[in-house]
């Protein structure tokens, strides 16, 4: 058996990957706050900048924590399609989710619906991006293990769209986005000690791109959309500061026109 090594750049992979599912799961929040106060095309739009904010998140998470993934006696190569279809999965599964609650008129069944969905989709993100690694060797998985990743994932992702739901303040929606990172990254984690590897040594080269080559740029890339969108996001004003400034507005009018 190959010894895995889940931090082979110590505690960088690890407390990186946990920002970028935080922030992700912050995005997420706010954009699915916003929508659920606003109606029609804003409210569409609003609901794929967050799902797409928190599949972002959550698959920016898993690779990057990736990065720091290594097995003695073989080389590590990730299969290009595959990786890339991890993240359209991760992208299409939560929008489900996400629509799932911010048009559901009984609040607990879409919350349910939504939860189960999303966390499906969260850990079938996971799995597939483990079926694109390439080595010498065969990958094994403790059905336990397995199991208890995707009940994490499940309750995790109910939990964040239940705080969608009742959390408004943005103190409380950080402290939910923290909580969130932090069960993400438990399934993560929990899914790769599920893993065990059996060494084939082998001079063959192996398919597909290095992590470095290929992921460590992707991953760069969608982290700095979930920061600009971040920014986009926190300048951009709520339905509530609308309403006041029209408000504002309104209440300075007779004044100018009197005047």
């Amino acid at each position: 058996m190959g010894h895995l090594d889940h931090a082979a750049f110590g505690w960088l992979t690890p407390v990186l990957s946990y920002v970028m599912a935080c922030i992700g799961a912050a995005l997420g929040l706010r954009c699915t706050v916003r929508a659920l106060g606003a109606t029609g095309r804003s409210r569409r739009n609003w609901l794929i900048t967050a799902a797409s904010a928190i599949g972002t998140g959550i698959w920016t998470m898993h690779f990057v924590a990736m990065l720091g993934f290594a097995v003695s006696g073989t080389d590590i190569r990730y299969d290009v399609p595959l990786t890339v279809l991890s993240l359209l999965v991760a992208m299409v599964v939560v929008c489900a989710g996400v629509f799932a609650v911010g048009y559901g008129r009984d609040r607990t069944r879409a919350l349910l619906t939504g939860g189960l969905t999303t966390g499906i989709g969260v850990a079938s993100m996971h799995y597939l991006g483990m079926a694109a690694v390439r080595l010498h060797g065969d990958v094994h998985y403790d059905p336990m293990a397995v199991a208890l990743s995707v009940v994490i994932a499940v309750v995790a992702a109910t939990a964040a769209l239940w705080a969608a739901l009742n959390i408004e303040s943005p103190v409380a929606v950080t402290v939910a986005s923290l909580v969130m990172g932090a069960a993400v990254s438990s399934m993560h984690y929990t899914g790769m000690f599920a893993v065990s590897v059996r060494v084939t040594p082998s001079g063959a080269a192996l398919p597909g791109a290095t992590a470095m080559q290929f992921i460590f740029p992707l991953a760069v890339g969608l982290g700095s959309y979930l920061f600009l969108t971040s920014a986009f996001v926190a300048l951009s004003p709520t339905t509530r500061e609308r309403e006041a400034s029209a408000s504002a507005e309104r209440a300075v009018e007779p004044a100018g026109t009197h005047a």
